[in-house]
């Protein structure tokens, strides 16, 4: 699964490199053995966003894409959208991705975090509950986040060093941590998807998937 993630992320033309930040010994081999860039981290990170951090501090570059080993599904072309908010627009620090939901069970799945967004696009809360609550007269469009992300190097490396905070805490989502300490998180409307691997009746599904699309 993580070559899969690796070689979609290599496809991204606008990337200049591709690496896999892990504390894992196997996760480590794994990549060495296809060919890809692994960078090891310490142990005793609290989060993915402080293991990419760790790594971006020791890189020449402007901005970090972190694309995550457990999002097998992620497109390039998902890696492109994401980064052109900063491309386009200096004063954004931080993108990711949101997906419009359609499926009611998506929306009752703790496991899918949903996301708000104000006018412009900058997320206003994310939550592994429904949100938002709707009245019976009222249809809003309703997004699940899709966990990839881009910032700029300099804003990536202060925010991991903030503290953890009540709402990131509580959510177990790592992104709130930027909304709770006053920080923008511009979202962009793909029509991609993913699926995130986070139990084993995922890996499953996951493997199928991978596997119907290697014979596709």
């Amino acid at each position: 699964m993580v070559e899969h993630v690796y070689r979609h992320a290599q496809a991204a033309s606008t990337l200049d490199a591709v690496m896999v930040a892990t504390d894992d010994d196997r996760i480590a081999e794994a990549v060495a053995g296809f060919g890809g860039l692994v960078e090891r981290t310490r142990d005793t990170h609290r989060s993915g966003t402080e293991r990419v951090a760790e790594v971006a501090g020791r890189l020449p570059c402007a901005v970090v894409v972190n694309v995550q080993g457990d999002e097998p599904f992620i497109e390039p072309s998902m890696i492109e959208e994401a980064l052109a908010p900063l491309v386009a627009d200096p004063a954004i620090v931080m993108s990711t991705l949101r997906r419009r939901i359609d499926d009611p069970a998506e929306l009752a799945d703790p496991d899918v975090v949903k996301v708000v967004v104000d006018r412009r696009g900058d997320a206003l809360y994310f939550s592994r509950q429904a949100i938002p609550h709707a009245r019976p007269d009222a249809a809003p469009t309703v997004y699940k986040h899709i966990g990839l992300y881009v910032y700029r190097r300099e804003f990536l490396l202060e925010l991991a060093s903030l503290p953890p905070m009540p709402l990131e805490t509580a959510e177990s989502l790592e992104q709130l941590r930027a909304l709770e300490h006053g920080f923008a998180i511009r979202t962009v409307e793909t029509t991609g998807d993913s699926l995130g691997v986070d139990t084993p009746e995922d890996v499953e599904r996951a493997r199928r998937a991978l596997t119907a699309g290697a014979r596709a």
